[in-house]
């Protein structure tokens, strides 16, 4: 630590740049703790080197706030000092909380009694630093008194979830920031379901993270040679992939595939399922199929299957290579994309199929694939999905629980909480799947068997997956949707996110796109206020989103400030009825020209 002298002319410094509006006053105060406390002792060189040097944008984006837990977990840019960034500290506190926090519950299970079996099992992504982390959170696991059963090497985030269940472990930790820029990392923390942290167990863990003090390790090395921590990859690659072709279907496996890692971990599980499974023609893409956490050959830099963008080179090699379907997962392997062929000539241009309408079409495969479903059954979609999914469902006449805040985490419950064993299919539209009872989070490599699948299906009856959506168009009606992100990033950010979710909850457009806004329903505030002010309770769950409901039956939009990442989310909603449709293709135009429409008049009435 500094003497007081020095620190207090290096405050008198940071203090006068709050004063002279360089820095927020929340990050002068978050710096005086770093260089005050003896827990950040370590540290406070770096940081008096910035002030020092000037860096006051970079103090005040690393200091201004402490890194939250969202619906992903702890989540943000890495940089080497700050209490809103990703570092050894923020990461050791989050290991050392959750570790805290699981003890206290395992303690009160025994009522006060010694616990001698708690465990963990950790993996990681491709990214740079993340098997820093990894190791990181396993010392202060190991001594917390748990074993550790490490997954060496890059894996996905479902075989944490496997290994979690499987290994019947207290916890688990997984580090990615799934398909955030190269510059950013995170943890994500797994209870002992094998899902991430649901109530109360995460606001449990927040407040043990928020309250540490001193981070305790012990050596990986000397663990790892008294037995300590187990290194399971091996076992649990095998068995995770033959968990995940449990949920084959029998049936046609001509398909040509070319299938993208992104630079990520899913070459260590899409490539043996689909191998292992049966398809024979699977072509990895040269370009993207080394692990790095650059992600150099991506556009952009940014490996989400969601963006459109990523397809465009991998779809061109593979039409010329006369491929029919092309899959890219995102670096931790938990959400996939697709693009194929418009039609079955030889000629058909190629597009990208969004994470709604892919949810749609597994919906719909795997409720063919099991014969007569019962009406216990049920699949689970969130409140931002699709709602032709649930549609899809009724026809097979099987339940749809639909009210669910964004995060799969939510679902994940929902399956433990209504019983897994009626369980058929969850999806979010943000390309997140899963069927089976193998895991309790979205799982990239069985989204890419069952789109495989049914790929094979549609081309031995000379169909394409277009052609099975345009199918299910007609069955249930055209539905339209589009996901909008607004980045608010920085300190004044955070400010402008709540600013704006508060005036579409207090103030909303009375019009989207020249229909009237029917409703409001406010799932923070937990009420329904209708367009003459008449406002009800609303039953469903508490979160910060809002949904605006227009004149017109199925078409809405939500808005939510990202749990993740700093950004706003739209989510818009069309739809026009299976009676009113006679052309295809002019219902489409007509609602992407609506959802266009919408989008402008939500980033106008917001000021983005």
């Amino acid at each position: 630590m500094p003497n007081e002298t020095s620190t207090d002319t290096i405050l008198a410094q940071a203090e006068q740049a709050a004063s002279d509006g360089k820095i927020t006053a929340s990050a002068l105060e978050n710096i005086r703790i770093w260089l005050s406390e003896p827990r950040y002792a370590e540290y406070a060189d770096q940081v008096i080197e910035h002030i020092e040097s000037g860096k006051w944008q970079e103090l005040d984006d690393a200091f201004w706030t402490i890194i939250p837990f969202g619906t992903g977990g702890r989540r943000g840019r890495m940089y080497p000092i700050g209490s809103n960034a990703i570092n050894d500290r923020t990461i050791g506190e989050s290991a050392q909380g959750l570790a805290n926090y699981v003890k206290q519950q395992a303690i009160s299970e025994e009522q006060g009694s010694p616990v001698t079996n708690l465990s963990c099992a950790i993996a990681y992504d491709t990214r740079h630093r993340s098997e820093h982390f990894a190791r990181l959170c396993a010392e202060v696991m190991l001594a917390a008194g748990f074993k550790i059963y490490f997954l060496q090497g890059h894996r996905s985030t479902p075989e944490l979830s496997f290994t979690v269940r499987q290994k019947h472990c207290s916890c688990g930790i997984m580090v990615t920031a799934s398909h955030n820029p190269p510059s950013d990392n995170a943890i994500k923390a797994y209870w002992s379901t094998g899902g991430q942290l649901l109530p109360p167990h995460d606001k449990g863990t927040i407040d043990n993270v928020m309250a540490v003090d001193k981070i305790e390790r012990a050596s990986f090395e000397a663990a790892l040679a008294e037995g300590k921590i187990e290194l399971c990859q091996d076992e649990m690659d095998e068995k995770f992939i033959a968990a995940v072709l449990q949920q084959q279907t029998p049936g046609p496996r001509d398909l040509k595939v070319v299938y993208s890692p992104l630079h990520g971990v899913g070459t260590t599980a899409v490539c043996p399922v689909l191998e292992q499974a049966g398809f024979q023609e699977v072509d990895l893409y040269g370009p993207q199929a080394e692990p790095d956490g650059d992600f150099p050959n991506v556009p952009g830099h940014v490996s989400n299957p969601e963006n459109p963008v990523v397809f465009d080179a991998i779809a061109v090699y593979a039409k010329e290579n006369n491929a029919d379907i092309v899959l890219a997962t995102d670096p931790d392997c938990d959400r996939i994309g697709c693009s194929a062929p418009m039609s079955t000539s030889a000629d058909a241009p190629w597009r990208t199929i969004n994470g709604n309408q892919i949810g749609a079409l597994l919906a719909d495969y795997v409720l063919e694939s099991h014969g007569r479903p019962s009406p216990d059954n049920y699949i689970i979609i969130t409140l931002v999905t699709t709602q032709l999914t649930r549609r899809i469902a009724e026809s097979y006449g099987v339940k749809t629980y639909d009210d669910l805040l964004v995060g799969f985490k939510w679902i994940a419950g929902l399956i433990d909480e209504q019983g897994p064993d009626h369980f058929l299919f969850a999806t979010e539209e943000s390309h997140g799947y899963l069927a089976g009872q193998h895991v309790r989070d979205k799982d990239g490599a069985l989204a890419s068997l069952l789109l495989c699948e049914l790929a094979a299906k549609l081309k031995a009856e000379g169909q394409t997956l277009h052609g099975k959506l345009e199918s299910l168009f007609w069955q249930h009606g055209v539905h339209a949707e589009r996901t909008v992100s607004v980045q608010m990033p920085g300190s004044q950010g955070m400010g402008r996110m709540q600013e704006v979710m508060q005036q579409f909850r207090t103030q909303p457009p009375q019009k989207l796109a020249s229909h009237g806004v029917r409703q409001v329903r406010d799932y923070l505030g937990q009420t329904i206020r209708n367009a003459d002010g008449f406002i009800q309770p609303l039953a469903g769950p508490c979160g910060d989103l809002v949904i605006l409901d227009l004149d017109l039956e199925g078409n809405y939009i939500a808005i939510r400030p990202s749990g993740t990442e700093p950004k706003i989310k739209l989510y818009l909603f069309t739809y026009e009825p299976p009676e009113q449709l006679a052309n295809l293709e002019s219902a489409s135009l007509k609602l992407e020209q609506r959802l266009d429409q919408m989008e402008s008049d939500a980033k106008k009435f917001a000021g983005v």
